[in-house]
């Protein structure tokens, strides 16, 4: 099903150039460490592909996302950012303890316009709540305005 999803053309496997590898319908944990770890400059020759995150596109697309939903141009919106915290059980990279939430989590910002997300950021919680929320406005604002 993922490989349908990503638009795979061959999701059950059964085309692939190695007869080991045949009838797999998805990459091991193994394969996709190699494809993280494979260098960015890595030519077309190279046997794995290294997967790149445009981060402005993926930024963007929740925004569009909201615009393309938008019947009409409404009046005015109002935009709502929200901190809420996200408990960790384990020994997770950047996690810190909340005084306020008496726990180890991260304190990721939300920004919403009514039932549509705009913006996500995986935060610590050793930051004020409102930290990067200007910043996330100065991106949202204008993409909704020029539309």
């Amino acid at each position: 099903m993922l490989a349908e999803l990503v638009g795979k053309q061959n999701p059950t496997g059964k085309d692939r150039s190695r007869k080991r590898e045949q009838g797999i319908p998805l990459a091991g944990k193994s394969t996709l460490n190699r494809m993280e770890l494979t260098p960015a400059d890595a030519d077309s020759s190279h046997r794995y592909k290294k997967i790149l995150l445009d981060e402005e596109a993926v930024d963007n697309l929740l925004v569009k996302f909201f615009i393309e939903q938008q019947k009409e141009v409404p009046k005015r919106i109002f935009l709502d950012a929200e901190a809420t915290d996200d408990p960790l059980h384990g020994d997770q990279e950047g996690k810190f303890f909340s005084g306020y939430y008496k726990a180890y989590c991260y304190l990721p910002l939300y920004i919403f316009c009514g039932d549509f997300l705009l913006a996500t950021r995986l935060r610590p919680s050793n930051i004020d709540a409102s930290d990067g929320t200007v910043d996330e406005l100065k991106r949202i604002v204008p993409i909704i305005r020029k539309a």
